[in-house]
């Protein structure tokens, strides 16, 4: 399954090229999983709708919540090494809601650890990927090219697939075919997998602020009727700030001045950081849940967005992505060191593993965004004081909130090696 040909960069490859796997989509998680396979010295072709010098839209100035699961992994891969710009360390966790009387504090070193996790600027990470990619001896990348639909193919071993650059079409064809392009995913769509959406009515207000304090490892999740209000440490001296509204009240939030919407969002926020003094560009995105019915198709698999898209609150939605990563290139890699003769990227029984090994963390990773997304909202009589005493509760029970703890940092089902910080089985790659 090796290949001696060399990356073409930026041109493209030949008109019908073959590949091990063939991953479509080059953000967070397309890329990650592309460095993951290099190391396994497959083939692996990478389809991006960005060109040369220039990162996709993803990799913007939102702020990533980075579980330590997901550092472990990205520390693995030679991605943390690449980053410039500080990053931000979470030593606590502060739970609360607007009008209730509980809250709750998780606090790092009540577990025997520095930190939870840390905050990564996209762009910052976006630039460590692209130079991490750089360096993949065998990655062929096509960009800028889109994804156009499926094609025929005669032989069940192999899945075809349409894509477009400015010389027009070709035709791409892999052993397994990878939907990593988000979640209005056109391989997912191809593949007539249906997916279930659900809109929480709510949009994303997403920016740098600074406070007349400095961060000190506190990240604070502050819950209300319209959303979610969160306050992240950053390595720069300021945080990044999330704040969640009423779709109806969207367009008059954007219309808001510097001070305008500093003032709201001390209001939504409180005073724990002290007082706001100024903020970045705003940038703006829609609360979705998006799930598909199934993430595993014949030779293909849907990974990250493309196969689940959960509201940002508890910041779990890249770190479950790269959990489908790393998970499906651990899988590949057991069978390449099993032999030969089983390493086939694609088969059947590989894909099965991998949708029954990714199903419990992906079912309590969705359940537990969505539950809270929607018990915060409930603006129910009734709920309000069951808000409170469950927050009052949970920050004096340990076991509860040891659980809470252990999913935050990223340890939820049959986490991948890479992920819990172990070594590889095939150190170096193939030969």
């Amino acid at each position: 399954m090796t290949s001696d040909a060399k990356p073409q960069m930026p041109s493209t490859p030949a008109l019908h090229a073959s590949h091990d796997v063939l991953i479509v989509g080059g953000g967070l998680v397309g890329a990650s999983l592309a460095i993951a396979l290099d190391r396994l010295g497959l083939d692996v072709g990478l389809i991006e709708a960005a060109p040369p010098c220039a990162l996709p839209a993803v990799f913007d100035e939102r702020n990533l919540s980075f579980a330590e699961a997901t550092l472990n992994a990205l520390g693995a891969l030679g991605v943390l090494a690449k980053l410039r710009a500080p990053t931000g360390s979470i030593q606590r966790i502060h739970i609360s809601r607007r009008g209730d009387f509980g809250r709750t504090v998780l606090d790092a070193q009540r577990y025997g650890r520095e930190e939870f996790g840390r905050i990564v600027v996209a762009r910052d990470f976006g630039e460590a990927l692209e130079a991490r990619l750089a360096e993949l001896p065998r990655l062929h990348r096509y960009r800028p090219v889109r994804f156009v639909g499926l094609a025929d193919d005669a032989d069940p071993g192999w899945r075809a697939i349409r894509v477009a650059d400015g010389a027009g079409e070709r035709i791409l064809r892999a052993r397994l075919v990878v939907a990593a392009d988000g979640t209005r995913s056109g391989v997912r769509d191809a593949l007539g997998i249906a997916a279930d959406e659900y809109d929480y009515g709510q949009t994303l207000f997403v920016t740098r602020l600074r406070s007349e304090r400095a961060p000190d490892g506190t990240a604070y999740e502050r819950l209300g009727d319209d959303g979610p209000t969160a306050l992240l440490p950053r390595g720069d001296r300021h945080y990044g700030f999330i704040h969640g509204v009423a779709n109806a009240q969207a367009d008059a939030v954007a219309a808001l001045d510097e001070a305008g919407f500093l003032a709201r969002a001390q209001d939504a926020f409180g005073w724990r950081a002290g007082r706001f003094v100024s903020c970045g560009a705003r940038s703006l995105y829609p609360a979705i849940r998006v799930l598909a019915a199934r993430t595993v198709a014949p030779r293909a698999v849907l990974v990250g967005n493309a196969a689940q898209t959960i509201h940002p609150i508890g910041a779990q939605g890249f770190n479950l992505g790269l959990r489908d990563a790393m998970t499906l290139a651990e899988l590949i890699e057991h069978d390449l060191a099993a032999g030969a003769e089983k390493a086939d990227c694609g088969s059947a029984d590989l894909l099965e593993r991998y949708a029954q090994r990714r199903k419990p963390d992906r079912d309590r990773t969705v359940e537990f965004s969505d539950g809270i997304a929607r018990l915060a909202s409930n603006e129910t009589a009734l709920m309000r004081p069951l808000r409170s005493l469950g927050l009052f509760a949970l920050d004096r029970m340990p076991t509860a909130q040891s659980l809470l703890v252990g999913g935050a940092m990223g340890y939820r089902g049959d986490v991948p090696a890479l992920c819990r910080g172990d070594e590889p089985m095939l150190r170096g790659g193939r030969a």
